[in-house]
């Protein structure tokens, strides 16, 4: 009889109800426009597994309307989710700043690996961080990966930052920089769209592999009406394959 009681108040719990219609009747969610296929930008919207994942949880939790929209930029979605324009985030990477602004659920949606592009025959030995000092380094401007390479990053190498991964690409392609830190998954998908894969390998070893989040910003009314329905509901899909699944589907759209 407790079992059941237990199973009862989970259902009702995650039931649709006039507290969340009330409290949040849309969430404005927004992520990376150059993160296949994670996230990506198309027609001002953000689209790819992360926001299928965000829109169908929350339209599982009563929200009537949940609005995709791109800020152009992955700095000016941060920016967004600090001014509280959006709700929620996703694809996001923890680190203390971020913290100051974002409400993160508490489990990662999925792992995500970060590798080392260079030109063509022009790969060097990396093992370690140090392997990095003394070369200039190009990556997206906006990203983070993590506190202790960030910090690393900051007192030891020479990273210019860009706006937008095919211009990073780019400085990489016309030697402007040696190397370029970017996550694998979008950086396989944009080199296979610049049509450079015959420019530009990716060392063998990853720098690194961080957890991604979804996060709301703090500013949002939504939070608290939504925080607790939100972290079941993305530990359910994780359990059952469906985030997986999501990223697959996302991969083979063009």
């Amino acid at each position: 009889m407790k079992k059941i009681f237990m199973l009862l108040s989970v259902f009702l719990f995650l039931m649709p109800n006039p507290a969340f219609a009330d409290s949040c009747r849309s969430l404005v969610i927004t992520g990376h426009p150059t993160y296949r296929p994670i996230a990506w930008e198309a027609k001002g919207k953000i689209v790819g597994a992360a926001p299928e994942l965000v829109t169908a949880i929350a339209k599982e939790l009563g929200v009537k309307t949940v609005i995709s929209k791109s800020f152009g930029t992955w700095a000016k979605a941060q920016e967004a989710a600090g001014k509280g324009e959006a709700d929620i985030i996703f694809g996001i990477y923890k680190n203390d700043e971020r913290m100051g602004y974002l409400n993160y659920m508490e489990t990662p949606f999925m792992r995500d690996p970060v590798v080392i592009a260079v030109r063509k025959g022009e790969a060097f030995p990396f093992e370690k961080w140090d392997d990095l000092k003394g070369k200039k380094g190009v990556t997206n401007e906006g990203e983070s990966y993590g506190n202790e390479f960030d910090d690393f990053m900051n007192k030891n190498l020479v990273v210019e930052r860009v706006r937008g991964i095919d211009r990073a690409f780019q400085e990489l392609m016309d030697k402007k920089a040696d190397y370029m830190i970017v996550g694998k998954y979008p950086g396989y998908n944009e080199l296979k769209k610049l049509r450079a894969s015959s420019k530009v390998e990716f060392l063998q070893k990853e720098l690194s592999s961080f957890d991604m989040y979804i996060a709301f910003a703090k500013k949002s009314k939504c939070y608290d009406a939504l925080k607790e329905g939100f972290s079941l509901k993305l530990k359910e899909y994780k359990e059952q394959g469906k985030v997986r699944q999501l990223l697959e589907k996302a991969a083979k759209k063009k």
